[in-house]
């Protein structure tokens, strides 16, 4: 049985904390808000890191992301080539004393499959599996090939109630996010229940008595304070106004490092930040010629271009200045220890030279002018990325202007489009984390041709598409055996990034948390910044 589908029982027993141990209340905070309190708006990881405290999943990761830890879900195994059994829970209640069985995942799934109205969706783990009621407690997922992934896909799904009644929105199962944003809807089984959000401030959580499960309940209540501004972060700690902030300025770590008043604890995460660039159109509305106006045809559409500004970009000086040192330049998905990487990826050198003679080969030696679009708060220093990928490109001789905003702007803007158009924009910064702790995620969610039926290319903004690639892809998915998926991965990812550079691996993070005396928190994999996590020493 792959590392991926074992049952951490023994690891989880040995990490659980008494309630009763730290009955008091943390303030942590934190640098991004999320976009929602429904847990199918949007793939995004402040989303799933809030919500994973209130709604429960059937399947989890600990901090390290090295094995999976049954929640909702007591055991699972496939007992056939095509089916996967999942044992549910007993006892166990949503936080308005309703029972939870297998209807309410059912409902659930459903949910996640057929949402609509939010921005890079779920559909990436349901499409392309049925659910079956066994009984109250237990469920089959079927699907029609061989899926070994299946327990990792379920880290992913949140459960609500199929009780829960609303406003209305038939397109959404009766429920819409105002719904759950104002606590209508806000019903989970987690270890901590919905009390108040305040956009833009606060969000209010308190320890749920009625919790069964294998997650810990460190504090009686948690308030998330929402501090974009990265000095107001810091200074926040130092004063005393929170227990713990998240995404510690890389400017401020070496001062705090050496302060009696912190403790810091760090990590390297699994996300990757990365450019799309627009690979269908032909007129793409940000790519101009040198002087700003429109070009009837877009080079971002031919490899050679899109390798050739890979080429521009100076990864080490980006980790070095930028970053401060505090990040891994990255040539693929996946930083080194995760299942699926390419042996023979390295971080693309850069080249300048080499990039202009691509550029030429091309037919565009006279190089063409770019707008780079990102968020401005949601990735570590990501505006100043932006700024810096622009003066590298500007100085080979394409000219590139900056635009960020904050993230709930970007990424609506940035994920328009149908099943057969691209988003907004032509070139944007973008990261990505991967839920189920291998490449198939980034593969299916970025690269893979976009296609809403099929759950593949939910996050794919540049529209990369290359049959081979899928090909490749699709057979890896079927594949029981480890050894021969992860060839098949890392032979997807070789495609897909080195022979087509469908998107441009930047880094990959390295995450800071810090505390006051006294307090650690658990540095994740997975960059979710959770009370669970945040214990005494």
């Amino acid at each position: 049985m792959s590392k991926f589908t074992r049952i951490g029982l023994a690891a989880v027993a040995a990490t659980m904390v008494s309630g009763a141990a730290m009955a008091d209340s943390a303030k942590l905070g934190i640098r991004s808000e999320p976009s929602s309190m429904d847990p199918y708006f949007h793939n995004l990881g402040p989303n799933n890191a809030m919500l994973g405290q209130i709604f429960g999943r059937l399947v989890d990761w600990g901090p390290k992301m090295d094995g999976l830890i049954p929640r909702l879900a007591t055991s699972w195994k496939a007992i056939n080539d095509t089916t996967w059994e999942f044992k549910l829970r007993k006892g166990v209640k949503f936080h308005d004393g309703s029972d939870f069985t297998a209807d309410d995942f059912i409902f659930s799934f459903k949910r996640a499959d057929g949402y609509t109205g939010g921005n890079s969706s779920f559909r990436t783990y349901t499409k392309g599996k049925s659910v079956k009621k066994i009984d109250d407690f237990t469920v089959h997922i079927v699907t029609e090939k061989p899926y070994p992934l299946m327990p990792n896909d379920m880290t992913s799904i949140m459960v609500i109630s199929s009780d829960v009644k609303g406003s209305g929105g038939s397109a959404n199962m009766g429920l819409k996010a105002k719904d759950f944003n104002n606590g209508t809807a806000t019903i989970g089984t987690g270890p901590y229940k919905f009390v108040k959000w305040r956009k833009g401030d606060s969000l209010v959580l308190e320890k749920y008595d009625g919790y069964k499960g294998p997650l810990a309940q460190p504090w009686d209540k948690m308030t998330f304070k929402f501090i974009k501004s990265e000095p107001a972060r810091t200074a926040a700690l130092l004063a005393g106004d929170v227990d713990m902030i998240d995404n510690v300025p890389t400017s401020d770590i070496g001062a705090l490092s050496k302060d009696k008043r912190v403790s810091l604890s760090s990590g390297v995460s699994n996300r990757v930040i990365y450019l799309h660039m627009d690979q269908f159109r032909d007129k793409s509305p940000f790519v101009t010629d040198k002087s700003g106006n429109p070009l009837d045809k877009n080079p971002l559409k031919d490899a050679r271009v899109r390798k050739a500004i890979s080429m521009m970009i100076n990864r080490d000086e980006i980790v070095d200045k930028v970053m401060e040192g505090v990040a891994i330049k990255a040539g693929q998905l996946l930083p080194e220890g995760f299942f699926g990487r390419s042996e023979k990826m390295r971080p693309q050198e850069y080249d300048p030279s080499g990039a202009k003679k691509l550029l030429a080969a091309a037919g565009w030696g006279d190089g063409f002018g770019l707008t780079i679009h990102g968020p401005n708060d949601r990735y570590i220093n990501d505006a100043r990325i932006c700024e810096a990928v622009a003066q590298m490109l500007t100085r080979n001789g394409i000219p590139t202007k900056v635009v960020t905003m904050p993230k709930n702007v970007y990424f609506k803007r940035a994920s328009k489009g149908g099943p057969n158009k691209s988003p907004e924009f032509s070139f944007v910064l973008v990261g990505w984390g991967s839920g189920t702790g291998e490449s198939s995620s980034p593969l299916k969610s970025l690269l893979a041709t976009h296609d809403k039926s099929k759950g593949m290319g939910a996050s794919n903004r540049g529209r990369h598409a290359n049959p081979m690639m899928d090909e490749v892809l699709l057979k890896a998915l079927a594949t029981v055996d480890d050894k021969e998926r992860g060839t098949l991965l890392a032979k997807a990812t070789e495609i897909g990034i080195g022979e087509d550079q469908g998107i441009i691996p930047l880094h990959y993070q390295v995450n800071t948390w810090a505390t006051r005396p006294g307090l650690k928190y658990n540095a994740r994999a997975d960059e979710r910044t959770v009370g669970l996590d945040l214990v005494k020493e």
